[in-house]
């Protein structure tokens, strides 16, 4: 899953352009069936690791794929394949340029070292691959507007990447570790206040890179502006790594965390799906709506890694996985209704469940699913968190999570009304040229497996 996106990028930057997009497809199945296949001996075996550089253990460059990593890859790679079959039915693509296709490779090269890596100081180096990848696929957009979108985002995401490094280079001082597994033992004999500073320091920088408030200005600053196949894999993945480290060094590397980070961190997420789900209330563009939703959702996942249990650890995983698929589809069928309506502005569409019937039942998956309701996967993921949430007594965490799941349901239920339900506007007629199979191939596979985690929870819990 390292090697394969790697050299898929390469191909794409030398061969000639009219084979490349043949190449980056076959390029991203392949990362799919072997990130299946890692996945499946890890179930059948157990944890799996790696070791480079000829150096001994601690010091060695490890790679560690255990169940939470191998998922993390799986759900990844699904994502690279379906965004670029999206790309190649032509949707809102991107523009086909001699570096689109091996910055989407190297942005999945990453994405994938950081959910592998078993080493603190790598994962900072895969976090930098990501940010290299994502700021040229930035700036790949002609216009001022991606100019400007790709310095915030390059701005607060440096920022976030030098305190991550600033809290790396503490850490090493104290310990003389950055391997997970040596770094455990090692923390656990510092001081308690030392082992909570130090925790906050890294997480400072991963709440960055999740998006959560009030760190999140860069994302609703610079999402809208992307096509909708690098949008939906940025959506769909860059945050939730973000949200992966804070699970992996909080709840596996530093040992005995003081209640109160948990506390914090419970009061930090319940502010980002407040403010996320208002966000997304007050705009009629359907990508700034989604975009914010992607803030809110953030939320709950944080809310989870505060339960500090074995069922929020497995709730975070369960959510992390069902939101991926989730809001990657969602910006995919906003894609398809801009190509009906010609504008991703709900107020300037309509008609669409007129015309267009199966488009709206392949919307209220992924919308519904967002929201909570049963037996969609997202039901499961929200029940998991609100009822660890009353269980370990933390009742305003989880009112707070219904509350805006209601919330959640009234925007989606705007982007139906105005975008499905409402007549077209006024000398604004919706195409009737059929969309491309392969774009809607991709949706409706993208709901199903919705629909099937949601009606077969257990394997994936």
């Amino acid at each position: 899953p390292l090697l394969l996106p790697l050299g898929t990028g390469l191909l794409a930057g030398v061969l000639p352009r009219r084979f490349v997009p043949a190449v980056s497809l076959a390029g991203a199945f392949a990362l799919l069936a072997a990130a299946l296949v890692l996945l499946a001996r890890v179930m059948a075996e157990g944890p799996l690791g790696m070791a480079f550089g000829d150096w001994a253990l601690p010091f060695a460059i490890v790679f560690v794929a255990d169940p939470l990593g191998a998922a993390m890859v799986a759900v990844s790679a699904l994502m690279g394949a379906a965004c670029l079959s999206y790309q190649w039915a032509g949707v809102d693509a991107a523009e086909e340029t001699d570096t689109l296709h091996p910055l989407l490779h190297l942005l999945l090269a990453g994405v994938c070292g950081a959910f592998l890596t078993g080493d603190l100081f790598n994962l900072y180096v895969w976090f930098e691959v990501m940010l290299v990848a994502a700021v040229g696929l930035f700036i790949h957009q002609r216009g001022a507007a991606a100019q400007e979108a790709a310095f915030k985002y390059f701005l607060l995401n440096a920022f976030g990447t030098l305190l991550f490094l600033a809290a790396i280079a503490w850490l090493y001082a104290r310990t003389g570790h950055l391997n997970f597994a040596a770094l455990e033992p090692a923390l656990a004999a510092l001081p308690a206040n030392e082992r909570l500073a130090l925790g906050l320091a890294l997480a400072l920088g991963f709440l960055l890179k999740a998006g959560a408030f009030p760190l999140f200005g860069w994302l609703p600053a610079s999402y809208h502006v992307l096509p909708t196949p690098v949008l939906a894999l940025f959506a769909g993945l860059l945050t939730k790594v973000g949200v992966y480290a804070l699970l992996r060094v909080w709840g596996e590397v530093i040992p005995d965390l003081p209640a109160i980070a948990f506390e914090g961190l419970g009061l930090v997420a319940m502010a980002t799906m407040l403010v996320g789900v208002l966000g997304a209330a007050f705009h009629w563009d359907i990508r700034r709506i989604l975009t914010f939703h992607i803030i809110s959702q953030i939320g709950y996942m944080l809310l989870a890694i505060a339960l500090d249990s074995r069922e929020g650890k497995a709730a975070t995983t369960f959510y992390i996985v069902h939101h991926i698929i989730v809001k990657a589809n969602l910006f995919l069928i906003a894609a398809l209704m801009f190509r009906l309506t010609g504008s991703f502005d709900l107020r300037q569409s309509g008609g669409l469940w007129k015309t267009h019937p199966w488009l709206g039942l392949l919307f209220l998956v992924p919308a519904l699913s967002l929201v909570g309701i049963p037996p969609l996967s997202g039901f499961w993921a929200k029940f998991m968190v609100v009822r660890e949430s009353f269980a370990s007594a933390h009742y305003l965490w989880g009112a707070m999570a219904l509350v805006v799941g209601f919330l959640t349901l009234y925007s989606m239920m705007k982007v139906w009304m105005e975008g499905f339900w409402k007549p077209a506007p006024e000398g604004r007629a919706v195409a009737t040229a059929p969309l491309p199979r392969a774009a809607v191939a991709v949706v409706a596979v993208l709901a199903g497996l919705t629909l099937l985690i949601g009606f077969a929870p257990d394997g994936l819990h």
